[in-house]
């Protein structure tokens, strides 16, 4: 372009020159933000906006906050509501409804569903899941998880209702909780939750295993950047990201 005193300014793509993607994170959210500046690579840009909420994980808070997720920036090729527990309880198809009030133009997902597809990849058919939740929560993604095909051989809670208590739990306290519900008849390890700091210790955690690890914010990273066109082989951080 050339301006009225004769300089030619030029364009590139910007720093987002391989994709947008947006973020829709409860209020009290700690976890996920930092997880997906240490795995999306460079040149896919990160929004992230946020939804009020009391700092109360329950099937009560949750399904109460589905209204907000319609605030999302229109200039995303992807968005996605980067909450497990809140994705399955209130069901993918009115978390679609909402986010498309606010990006209609973009791929729409949200961990849960990037969990589903994630667990598909691999091949995954007999799971055992580790949670923060409470029992109520917990019931509810076991017959969400089944309902798509998977059996779930054991899942497990933590008991934690508070958000800012789950962003607390150590990745060695993770890693323990997990090797302590895995089983031979196992396949696969899912961690549930974007609040927990899981992608710190899915390596270790396959490693001494054996078995496949899916957690909520590795498989959120994946399923956005595999929608935004973006097929990286990215090591560190589980076979999902590094072979997927």
């Amino acid at each position: 372009m050339m301006t009225s005193n004769g300089l030619n300014i030029t364009f590139d793509e910007g720093r987002h020159w391989r994709g947008k993607v947006g973020f829709v994170l409860l209020a009290t959210e700690q976890t996920v933000a930092d997880d997906m500046l240490q795995i999306i690579p460079e040149g896919v840009g990160l929004h992230f906006s946020r939804v009020a909420i009391p700092d109360s994980i329950t099937i009560a808070s949750l399904t109460q906050l589905v209204s907000g997720l319609g605030a999302a920036a229109q200039v995303l090729d992807v968005i996605t509501y980067a909450c497990t527990s809140g994705s399955l309880v209130v069901g993918e198809g009115k978390v679609f409804a909402e986010l498309n009030k606010g990006a209609p133009k973009a791929h729409k997902t949200c961990i849960i569903t990037s969990v589903l597809r994630a667990l598909k990849a691999v091949k995954a058919k007999r799971i055992v899941v580790a949670t923060p939740y409470l029992d109520e929560i917990n019931s509810l993604e076991k017959m969400y998880v089944e309902a798509s095909g998977f059996e779930v051989l054991d899942i497990q809670g933590l008991q934690i209702e508070k958000d800012s208590d789950m962003v607390r739990v150590t990745p060695e306290s993770i890693l323990q909780f997990a090797i302590s519900l895995d089983r031979a008849d196992a396949d696969t390890i899912f961690i549930s939750c974007g609040a927990l700091r899981s992608i710190d210790i899915i390596d270790r955690l396959e490693q001494l295993t054996g078995k496949t690890v899916i957690t909520s914010n590795q498989a959120m990273a994946w399923d956005v950047m595999r929608l935004a066109g973006v097929n990286d082989s990215i090591a560190g951080f589980g076979r999902l990201l590094r072979d997927f």
